[in-house]
């Protein structure tokens, strides 16, 4: 007899991505489960606890492993995959770096760059044990000769992965981009508009455990658009029954464009121009005012938090639980590699847990001077990291069947060898795979009850062949940019 079901068997740990403290026996509301068994039948868990195997089921030993949902990235520039690490922007803040690295190179991506970036960027999610992302992909201009959002919905079917696409764009440039040499023109709100109603009408899925979404994402809100076109696009995503997305301060011009232009806030102008609520989330938020996180906890509105490249750009650190306590939904997200050389769950994950109690023991101050607290390791826990990074992300993404492991949600879940000797010695296997830092081995990835990463390998990717590709293509992109900045005759 042969069954449909996958046991994973004597689990170590299981961290279940639920919120509050305590282990779960049955199906209760821990953040640990005791496992150490857990059921796989089709697409969704049947059941966690001590079970017993099945006549012809298939069997993954999860003896000295630790099992987490698998990460939902909720921000991501996967076409920068191949600019990593380039010299003229490595030491600069936002703005001049946006210049230096990814707007210098947009014009010199083809169809087969893109595609390699995607893949190299998707791969390297995947062996963190992401199985969901949210792409911010903003990569279009009027007769572009490929379609780089089907490029990405491809390339992350081929993976088995969850994929949501933030169609990025702009009808108005920054002067820094229309001074580039290669700029590339922006699209008219028709352009924008109608493709993203293209986009939604051939993948969007609306259900909650879909696994390909459409989301309307123009680069950011005081720059890229008009104010009239913001909430012009704000009520066209509603109608279509798909979500915003946008970056909103990331860094201090945020509120000093803020002011200049509009004479507000950020995350005001956003709210009169119809740009909050519970089906929005921004990536960074890392500067903002008590009445702007009072304001975005009041409107459901959330945060794709992007610890690395906030630090990379020297911008700050999102102040996270201010923003949690306020009822702001809370996900992670990598962003792009440009500025996060390391653009994976697992990093992301540990920088969180450590900037955030980093952010805290900053403050601290001593008692002659008002202080309360000597540091900050009690900002954030390993389970509040695992929760931001997988149910976090689940709800700003509006998949309400994914991100935590329970009896009925989908199984999308990461299994974790502890096999490395940075977690040797661990008092509390559970926290290891954010705690220890580094790329623990993967036992197995699963998304929608699939296998797609089976002892730490990728069916089909020959990895030595990918670097390959990758170092030709960087070389290739560094030519075609600098043909372009070159001064013609």
């Amino acid at each position: 007899m042969t069954t449909n079901t996958i046991l994973i068997r004597n689990a170590t740990a299981i961290l279940t991505g639920l919120h509050g403290n305590g282990e779960g026996e049955g199906e209760g509301e821990g953040e640990r489960h005791a496992g150490p068994d857990l059921r796989v039948a089709g697409r969704t868990i049947e059941a966690i606890g001590k079970l017993a195997p099945r006549p012809g089921e298939q069997v993954i030993d999860a003896t000295d492993c630790v099992v987490y949902p698998a990460w939902v990235n909720t921000h991501h520039h996967l076409f920068q995959s191949l600019l990593k690490g380039d010299p003229p922007g490595l030491n600069l803040t936002l703005t001049p770096w946006l210049g230096a690295t990814p707007y210098r190179f947009r014009a010199a991506f083809d169809e087969t760059t893109f595609r390699l970036a995607a893949r190299i960027g998707l791969i390297e999610l995947v062996r963190s044990g992401c199985g969901t992302v949210a792409d911010h992909n903003y990569l279009y201009y009027p007769g572009m000769p490929y379609d780089s959002s089907a490029i990405l919905f491809e390339e992350a079917e081929a993976l088995g992965l969850r994929f949501v696409l933030c169609r990025g764009g702009a009808t108005r440039t920054r002067q820094l981009e229309s001074e580039l040499p290669q700029a590339l023109r922006p699209e008219t709100l028709d352009q924008f508009l109608g493709d993203c109603e293209r986009l939604t009408a051939r993948y969007h899925q609306p259900a909650p455990d879909a696994m390909r979404r459409v989301v309307m994402a123009p680069t950011t809100p005081l720059y890229s658009m008009s104010p009239e076109e913001l909430r012009t696009s704000a009520r066209t995503a509603r109608r279509l029954g798909i979500r915003l997305h946008s970056h909103l301060s990331e860094t201090v011009e945020y509120q000093n464009a803020a002011r200049d232009k509009y004479q507000t806030t950020p995350v005001a102008f956003c709210g009169e121009h119809e740009w909050l609520g519970s089906d929005v989330w921004f990536a960074h938020l890392v500067k903002l005012g008590a009445d702007e996180i009072r304001q975005l906890g009041a409107t459901g509105t959330g945060i794709a938090h992007c610890p690395q490249s906030n630090g990379r750009l020297g911008s700050g650190i999102a102040n996270i639980p201010a923003l949690e306590a306020a009822g702001v939904p809370v996900s992670i997200g990598v962003d792009g590699a440009a500025s996060n050389e390391a653009a994976d769950m697992i990093s992301e994950a540990h920088a969180a847990w450590l900037l955030q109690r980093a952010r805290r023991g900053h403050g601290a101050r001593p008692r002659a001077e008002g202080g309360d607290h000597e540091g900050g390791a009690d900002a954030a826990r390993v389970e509040d990291v695992v929760r931001w990074g997988t149910a976090g992300g689940a709800a700003v993404l509006g998949l309400d069947a994914v991100g935590t492991l329970q009896p009925g949600k989908v199984a999308d879940l990461a299994i974790y060898r502890l096999d490395d000797p940075r977690c040797f010695g661990l008092h509390d296997p559970a926290i290891a795979p954010v705690a220890s830092g580094g790329r623990p081995a993967l036992r197995a990835l699963l998304v929608a009850g699939r296998v797609v990463v089976e002892h730490d390998a990728i069916p089909g990717l020959d990895l030595a062949e990918l670097g390959a590709a990758a170092r030709d293509a960087v070389l290739r992109l560094q030519h075609r940019a600098a043909q372009s900045a070159a001064p013609h005759p």
